[in-house]
């Protein structure tokens, strides 16, 4: 158990039967009544965003959660395969597990699969990806990383917007947490 005064950004809690990410929290001490902890959870199977609002001091079940390394090696028409780099065991998930993470996903990339015992919940990217530039507007001599943007299709299919000088066959640095252009790459 662990009391809610406790509550770190990304720790995982059982809560109702279900496993909930801490997204955001906030401590409150009002001037009149007892203080409060406000927070924003996530449910890590169904994916669902909640607000809600615990005592202070109240207890709640900490979730252990374990983050497997492995290696993304190939689709099939309705699943995604992953590979464990240690023992080389296939673990298959379903396109639904995993949708906003598909928009990222490369052959061969090292990722962290999140286990809940023997249930796996989804997939861990790393802060950034390199992607290649599929198709865009070409880039006009003389533009600068200061002025505007464009929309950009990377090879997963993900719509970026980049700065005007980037074109088509172009290697871009992407943030997986929003989806945002952050540099060029190797």
């Amino acid at each position: 158990m662990i009391s809610v005064n406790d509550f770190k950004t990304g720790l995982t809690i059982e809560l109702d039967g279900g496993l909930w990410k801490v997204i955001d929290f906030q401590h409150v001490k009002p001037g009149k009544g007892a203080a409060f902890v406000r927070s924003k959870l996530k449910n890590l199977r169904s994916g669902a965003v909640q607000e809600k609002t615990f005592r202070a001091g109240e207890k709640v079940g900490r979730a252990h959660i374990e983050n497997r390394k492995m290696q993304y090696l190939y689709a099939t028409p309705d699943s995604y395969v992953f590979m464990d780099t240690d023992n080389y065991e296939q673990v298959e998930l379903q396109a639904v597990q995993i949708e906003d993470e598909l928009n990222y996903l490369l052959e061969n990339m090292e990722v962290h699969l999140i286990m809940y015992g023997d249930e796996t919940l989804g997939v861990s990217l790393p802060n950034t990806v390199t992607l290649l530039v599929e198709e865009t507007e070409p880039g006009i001599k003389g533009d600068t990383a200061s002025g505007g943007s464009k929309p950009a299709k990377m090879e997963t299919g993900l719509m970026v917007n980049v700065p005007c000088f980037v074109n088509a066959g172009d290697k871009l640095v992407v943030n997986t947490e929003d989806g945002s252009y952050v540099s060029r790459g190797q």
